[in-house]
């Protein structure tokens, strides 16, 4: 690995990078303009493949991330003693942009190690965890997933019920956890928990790295209606978790969560901003040329305002990263990151489902038509990860805008609007 240091000349860094990529990848060939009916047509919102793929795929990623960790370019913002390199978050960029023109694996499995799991690691984490654990998801050698949804706690996830009883050094978890994208991959998880259950509910829990091959976790597949199963169910059956993999202080855990979603929202929210590539201009002009509809002026304004908000969108994402990489932290702001990629992945979808039609749900076998229902059908579950719309409106409202709270829970009064003051 190249030798850590924090004066080399971004020039210099671009130069490193460039030697490093042109003898590690095969350059991408020029982009060719767009035409309807060549190519892959596939546009599902989650990558679902079957498990010898699946684990094709993550081996690819894996090997990729050594060799950029190993050659200095695994975690560029990192602390040196990790194996990063201590630089500014316009490095980081730079290599981001130089990698990009290079034919290189998906890094998608990684996003919740590195996107969420990681940077709570260092921001709470022991030092023994963060020895354990940091260089390894950073170096790909490790994958990680965030167990925080339960069944009767997703919205309201201060009310979470998988509890955490100390028995001397260690503390024994039994529980169960849902909609854990990537459980069934993962080495570890950050797993919240209740350890004080008179406490009022935020001050009752504590959050934990478990071993996701400790004895006592069964994790099961949830099938979408997507027909894949990106999402999982994890049970705890007296599963024992050294005090050293806690993180923050006991009856803290609320803290520590707040920091895992506020880099959830920002990472979500930040992966869509361009529309997922979908957006061309081209693809869509070709699209209405296609199905006769490019003098439909309905149409044709519908497509112009979704552009327009996908680009807002992208705006306000980069300037919200850029406070993160500059050192500020995570704040509710990136709720309204998440709930604009959803608002405009719905509209965007309903615009596609209106120019195609009944070729959306009937596979005739034409390119580009039916091939659309795999994100149709997957947005929902886009509408419910990282939080539901209607809770990062909550948020919005009531810590961006300081609208007072919505009433908690009546429960002398039936059938009365459950809503929550303290959400996800």
């Amino acid at each position: 690995m190249s030798e850590a240091t924090n004066t080399i000349s971004i020039e210099d860094f671009k130069a490193e990078a460039e030697t490093f990529l042109a003898a590690s990848a095969k350059r991408k060939p020029e982009a060719k303009a767009f035409t309807w009916g060549q190519g892959s047509d596939d546009v599902a919102v989650f990558d679902e493949k079957d498990d010898e793929a699946e684990a094709l795929d993550i081996e690819q990623a894996k090997a990729w991330r050594r060799k950029r960790f190993d050659a200095g370019f695994g975690w560029i913002t990192g602390p040196e003693k990790f194996g990063g390199r201590d630089l500014p978050s316009a490095y980081e960029r730079a290599y981001n942009t130089e990698e990009s023109k290079y034919e290189t694996p998906g890094m998608e499995i990684f996003s919740i190690s590195l996107g969420m799991v990681a940077p709570t690691i260092l921001a709470h984490g022991t030092p023994e965890i963060q020895d354990q654990y940091l260089k390894d998801l950073y170096r790909g050698d490790m994958v990680a997933c965030q167990l925080f949804s339960e069944p009767g706690a997703g919205s309201d996830l201060a009310s979470i019920q998988t509890k955490a009883i100390r028995d001397g050094d260690e503390w024994i978890v039994t529980g169960q956890k849902v909609w854990t994208s990537a459980a069934h991959v993962s080495q570890i998880g950050e797993v919240i928990c209740r350890t004080e259950p008179e406490a009022p509910k935020h001050r009752g829990l504590t959050a934990f790295v478990v071993d996701m091959t400790a004895p006592g976790v069964e994790i099961r597949p949830l099938r979408q209606m997507t027909g894949g199963a990106s999402f999982n169910e994890v049970f705890f059956e007296e599963v024992r978790i050294p005090d050293s993999h806690r993180m923050g202080d006991v009856n803290g855990g609320w803290n520590v969560a707040l920091t895992t979603l506020m880099n959830e929202r920002a990472s979500i929210g930040a992966g869509g901003g361009g529309g997922l590539g979908l957006l061309s201009p081209t693809r869509l002009s070709e699209m209405l040329q296609h199905f006769g509809l490019s003098d439909d002026k309905v149409i044709r304004d519908r497509i112009a305002k979704i552009h327009s908000n996908f680009t807002v969108a992208k705006w306000n994402n980069q300037r919200a990263l850029d406070k993160i990489k500059a050192g500020g932290l995570p704040g509710p702001e990136m709720s309204t990151a998440k709930l604009a990629l959803t608002n405009n992945m719905k509209d965007f979808t309903e615009w596609v489902a209106d120019v195609l039609g009944p070729r959306i749900c009937a596979d005739t076998g034409e390119w580009g038509t039916y091939a659309w229902s795999k994100m149709l059908t997957g947005i929902p579950g886009m509408r419910v990860a990282g939080g539901t719309d209607e809770i990062m409106r909550n948020i919005l409202a009531e810590r961006v805008l300081g609208l007072p709270k919505d009433p908690g829970i009546d429960s002398k009064t039936p059938f009365k609007d459950l809503a929550v003051g303290t959400q996800r």
